[in-house]
């Protein structure tokens, strides 16, 4: 049996890149600042990708600084670079739920200004936690 589970807290590290697809389907991509437990370390980044109707609420709620709670799992995306012809990999955090959490004053607020990641669960927040359906292959945009 192998488990595969990744659980997060953070701050949107840029405005999610969305995509449409003629099929119906839409992903959005961010990426994720999560603070260490030392303020002196530097925050670690992931990239997150977002599916079906959860990406949907990333695209109208999520903003740069935004607090987010994810849960998913971890994959490495495989492709090869046109120009060099090399074997590229990215690793991706493919979100199965999505949990903004930050308040509603914050949300009124815009991005915010202090660059950090992670912080404390605020109250008020909007629970994004729709299922998505599993992309197809021609789907994916690669």
């Amino acid at each position: 049996m192998g488990v595969n589970s990744v659980t997060l807290v953070g701050r949107a590290g840029r405005d999610p890149e969305v995509r449409y697809f003629e099929s119906g389907s839409v992903v959005a991509n961010l990426t994720l600042a999560v603070n260490r437990r030392s303020r002196d370390d530097e925050p670690d980044w992931f990239n997150l990708e977002i599916w079906g109707k959860q990406a949907q609420v990333a695209a109208d709620y999520v903003k740069k600084g935004s607090l987010l709670g994810i849960i998913g799992s971890f994959k490495l995306d495989r492709w090869t670079d046109r120009t060099t012809g090399e074997e590229r990999t990215k690793p991706v955090v493919r979100v199965d739920r999505l949990e903004l959490l930050g308040s509603k004053r914050d949300a009124d607020q815009g991005a915010y200004d202090d660059g950090g990641a992670g912080g404390g669960f605020e109250g008020g927040g909007y629970s994004g936690g729709f299922g998505g359906g599993e992309p197809s292959s021609e789907e994916v945009p690669f």
